[in-house]
């Protein structure tokens, strides 16, 4: 029997993420992540399934908290991974729990054997681990700590810091102090004392030693083909707050000795891979412009440090407008960080970007910078894994009406992808989803693409006929993009009744550089009528019910329905989430915090040119908002502040409008994406009620707030 979508069916969801593939091709591994029984959190564990189709998946580790980050051995004999199962599981590690981030501890590397037999703790880093990447040779890893000492004492000696006191002695001090920015980051908080240096690791004995030791993190590390350095990628620069880039460095590994190997101001690189001949490193990244729409290119530069200069390297993508590393947005998907893959010859490089709303696997020669597409759907590939020596590709893959799960791509010409499970198959029978069809407007000259998914239309049910109510969905960013990846939102209001419109503006990623930076300094304005144009093609085609409109978005999405209400008034209703009123506010709190954000995406920072912020922030027009609006707002929130939903309210309500104001207690800005489960449950009830109080039923005073609700 069919049924709608429902918010709390997001409870009984899998989602995979991080998969790998083994050195020989023939088995693929994952973490899988489920609510707990609570819905107060999450576990994950790490999965398997062979890359033949001869077996389902199966788990492979305990997953009682945290296990993650899976990574083959190049030698294929151990699957390391991630865990704070520490305290769970070790009779001696009384008081581990509650020493770090997570409810068992600090993340640790573990190592199972894939002939069998029990995984074990490799590292004891007083801080945890955050990444790691094996040695060619498999006996060294590489782990990214931000302990600065191999134990408790070394690291807090290290610090500067007093012994800690028992329990009789009088309370301390708590209090934090800081003398540069970049010091809170979303989803983190506080982040000073998290500062990550490189560390060797001996793969047998656990034994481990601190390779660098600066005052900004060191990251993303890629061994040499002889195992001799390591590249990874840093910021620096003496006034490293002041400006998020990255460069790639070298460290010897026997010597500690650190070489640039990209150099010069305003240009940013990433995701570092050797070639297979040592001399050459693959790289993401860009030189910026004046703004922030620079798009991400493949590089090759010099492993000897010769292209540490201002144009040094070589653009290998440079003449192919694709947008490596661009951010899907997904409520069920998890986004992960872009890569790229040499093959064993060197003569190609693999990688993913998006193409018209579908993200794509495509290698490119490294010879004369020829494209090759691998994939061809309508669908999200957010994860891969290309071994050289197999030829294989094993990735996860989903679209607007699936969920993430593992498939594999054979080497050879003309393999058709093979998927590998079906991991969501009884959480998902029965359930009636919508699926979208995309469109193409054009705007102000641009051509614009967005998505209509209808009302959700039950088996047996009576068809719908005329206009339905249609609610516009606006992504975040600005510089990210929607398209055929799952948002179980959208499939909730679609349930509900309710058409559903949601577009790529200018300023998306994934459509070329010049449509990326065609926001700059226009956030407002021209972004508007993108998203209008949508609305009116709709309505003019007679899906959309002009008298029953809703508009929602979160973060820019949320500055960009601030936005639209106060100038625009066909609208029923509306929600704001986690967003931006004032920019001036913005630029000055939070984790975005300083002049650094502002310039790229406006020119100057605002103390350079106030009147320009002013005329770019909703809050100036804010007199104009007469629709009904819900302010929904984490409190810990250091993206977009609390602050930016307490001034709109506070405004709005001085001015008898109706608006309510909703705070989600102890979440980020990640709520939708990965807050507590069932609070991302019941921020949907309140998404999908509050546009059917409007668009469904026709209501025009604010519904009663909700009978259940904190502090009542």
């Amino acid at each position: 029997m069919s049924r709608r979508p429902r918010p709390e069916d997001l409870l009984a969801f899998r989602i995979a993420s991080e998969v790998r593939l083994s050195p020989d091709g023939r088995l693929a591994v994952f973490t899988l992540q489920a609510a707990t029984r609570r819905a107060d959190g999450y576990r994950r564990a790490i999965w398997a399934v062979p890359t033949d189709g001869s077996a389902a998946p199966r788990q492979l580790t305990l997953g009682a908290r945290n296990d993650r980050h899976p990574r083959f051995s190049p030698d294929g004999g151990t699957l390391a991974f991630l865990s704070d199962r520490q305290a769970l599981v070790e009779d001696d590690a009384a008081g581990v729990s509650g020493d770090g981030p997570g409810d068992g501890g600090w993340l640790q590397i573990h190592l199972l054997p894939l002939d069998g037999g029990e995984a074990r703790r490799l590292t004891d880093l007083p801080r945890g681990v955050e990444d790691f990447a094996w040695s060619p040779d498999s006996s060294r890893i590489v782990a990214v700590s931000s302990a600065r000492g191999g134990t408790v004492a070394a690291d807090r000696r290290a610090r500067r810091l007093d012994a800690p006191a028992d329990r009789s002695s009088p309370l301390t001090s708590d209090y934090r102090y800081t003398d540069r920015l970049g010091y809170l980051y979303n989803g983190k908080g506080w982040i000073n004392e998290r500062i990550g240096h490189l560390w060797l690791v001996d793969a047998a004995t656990g034994e481990a030693r601190q390779l660098t030791d600066e005052r900004a993190s060191d990251g993303d590390p890629a061994w040499s083909p002889d195992g001799r350095s390591i590249a990874f990628t840093s910021n620096r620069d003496r006034d490293h707050d002041l400006i998020a880039l990255r460069d790639i460095h070298l460290v010897d590994v026997a010597t500690k000795a650190v070489r640039p190997i990209t150099g010069g101001t305003m240009a940013d690189f990433f995701a570092p891979a050797f070639l297979p001949d040592g001399r050459t490193i693959a790289a993401l990244g860009h030189r910026w412009p004046a703004n922030a729409g620079s798009r991400n290119d493949i590089w090759l530069l010099a492993a000897d440090g010769s292209d540490a200069t201002p144009t040094g390297g070589r653009d290998l993508s440079a003449a192919h407008d694709l947008m490596p590393g661009s951010s899907m947005n997904s409520d069920l998907t998890i986004g992960e960080d872009a890569r790229i893959a040499p093959s064993d010859d060197g003569r190609w490089i693999t990688f993913s970007a998006p193409i018209e709303g579908s993200y794509e696997l495509w290698r490119i020669a490294t010879g004369d910078g020829r494209l090759e597409r691998l994939t061809e759907d309508r669908h999200y590939i957010s994860c891969w894994d290309r071994p050289g020596g197999s030829g294989a590709t094993a990735y996860l893959r989903s679209s607007a009406t699936e969920l993430p799960d593992v498939w594999v791509l054979e080497g050879r010409r003309g393999a058709i992808p093979r998927r590998l499970g079906h991991l969501n198959e009884e959480a998902l029978a029965g359930v009636v989803l919508s699926e979208p069809e995309a469109r193409w407007i054009d705007s102000d000259g641009r051509r614009v693409q967005g998505w209509y998914m209808p009302p959700a239309a039950l088996e047996g049910a009576t068809a719908r006929t005329g206009p339905a109510p249609l609610v516009v969905e606006i992504h975040g960013g600005p510089h990210t993009l929607y398209g055929w990846s799952p948002v179980w939102e959208f499939q909730v209001l679609a349930g509900a009744g309710m058409g559903v419109w949601y577009s790529n503006p200018r300023g998306s990623e994934g459509y070329g550089q010049d449509f990326n930076a065609a926001n700059f300094r226009d956030w407002g304005d021209g972004p508007m009528r993108d998203v209008l144009a949508g609305v009116d093609a709709l309505v003019a085609n007679g899906l959309a019910d002009p008298d029953r409109l809703g508009v929602t978005g979160g973060s820019y999405g949320g500055y960009l329905t601030n936005w639209i209400v106060a100038k625009d008034r066909r609208f029923r209703a509306a929600l704001t989430a986690r967003s931006v009123a004032d920019l001036w506010m913005l630029m000055m709190t939070g984790d975005v915090s300083g002049g650094e954000f502002g310039r790229l995406e406006f020119g100057v920072p605002p103390w350079k040119d106030e009147a320009l912020y002013r005329s770019l922030s909703p809050i100036t027009y804010a007199a104009g908002i007469r629709t009904p609006l819900l302010i929904q707002h984490a409190e810990r929130d250091i993206r977009t502040t609390v602050g930016q939903a307490e001034s709109l309210f506070t405004f709005l309500r001085s001015h008898r409008r109706p608006v309510r104001l909703m705070r989600v207690p102890e979440e980020t800005h990640e709520l939708t994406r990965s807050g507590t489960p069932f609070r991302r449950v019941e921020n949907l009830v309140q998404v999908r009620d509050w546009f059917a109080h409007f668009l469904v039923r026709g209501r025009r005073r604010l519904p009663p707030i909700p009978k259940r609700r904190g502090a009542s």
